[in-house]
């Protein structure tokens, strides 16, 4: 049985060995096949949502009380003051690939209820470490704006310093507050009105490209199919190697028997020199 060592304990483990992975492989790519689909996800929100004509905040409030991913970057039109005491910048926000803070401020709505506007983003600051040189101050009195729907970030488990936030958590900032905020969603800076001579930058806007998750997918499947055709290939070459050992092994009387009479004795060299003699007539 030529294959039969397949079965041994050896090439078992191996074998085992080539399932675990080719397994490995198959979970990496549907990790990257799953990332791949989210940032699809994510480009047909901002294609439906991100230019669109803003909706009036009564039409979407529900989104600043529980966020719905659906409704990310839906525009909104606003109308309130600012509480620019309560204001806080969050650190390590990089924007356009460089360091610096967001500006985050409570917005007090015409309608009574408070939410939370990120107004831009501020560099990083040479005077005083870890902070920025200047925040631009929010316009005074009654503003309108139009904002974009985000939903609140996760909790980081660090601390940040005073006036400052270590992510866009609307809880966490909603407990330094002595009023009610929605903890929801906030509404990313688009415009407002009056517009004052100073603001922080605007942030990037959202990339529309799915990225490499998909070949990264497609490569991780390959290399599982891969395993098993080294495997294959292998145990191929074991098996040819298993038939030579086994015709070296055949009794020497009957290879020697064989080779005399599938191919002539060949000349010793008495019987080359006596031809050659034979040949010139001595």
């Amino acid at each position: 049985m030529a294959y039969g060592f397949l079965l041994s304990w050896r090439w078992l483990g191996i074998l085992g060995m080539a399932l675990l992975f080719a397994a490995a492989c198959v979970g990496l790519g549907n990790w990257q096949m799953d990332r791949r689909n989210q940032a699809v996800t994510e480009i047909r929100r901002v294609q439906q949502n991100y230019d669109k004509p803003p909706v009036p905040y009564e039409e979407a409030s529900r989104y600043f009380t529980t966020a719905d991913p659906d409704a990310k970057w839906t525009t909104v039109s606003i109308r309130g003051h600012y509480i620019p005491e309560d204001q806080r910048i969050v650190r390590n926000r990089p924007n356009y690939s460089a360091a610096g803070y967001e500006v985050l401020v409570p917005f007090r709505l015409v309608s009574g209820e408070t939410i939370i506007i990120n107004r831009g983003w501020v560099p990083i600051g040479n005077n005083r470490p870890g902070y920025p040189d200047t925040v631009p101050a929010p316009p005074t009195g009654t503003v309108g704006a139009v904002v974009r729907i985000k939903p609140s970030e996760a909790e980081l488990d660090r601390d940040a310093p005073e006036g400052q936030l270590a992510s866009i958590d609307l809880t966490t900032y909603a407990a330094q507050l002595g009023y009610p905020v929605k903890t929801g969603s906030y509404g990313l800076m688009a415009t407002e009105t009056p517009q004052p001579q100073i603001t922080p930058q605007q942030l990037a806007p959202p990339k529309v490209q799915e990225g490499s998750n998909l070949s990264y997918a497609m490569q991780w499947i390959t290399f599982g199919v891969l395993a098993f055709v080294a495997f294959g290939y292998m145990a191929r070459q074991q098996a040819r190697i298993g038939r030579e050992e086994r015709d070296d092994a055949e009794p020497s009387d009957t290879g020697a028997h064989r080779i005399q009479q599938g191919k002539p004795r060949r000349p010793r060299s008495d019987d080359e020199e006596d031809a050659l003699l034979d040949a010139m007539g001595l």
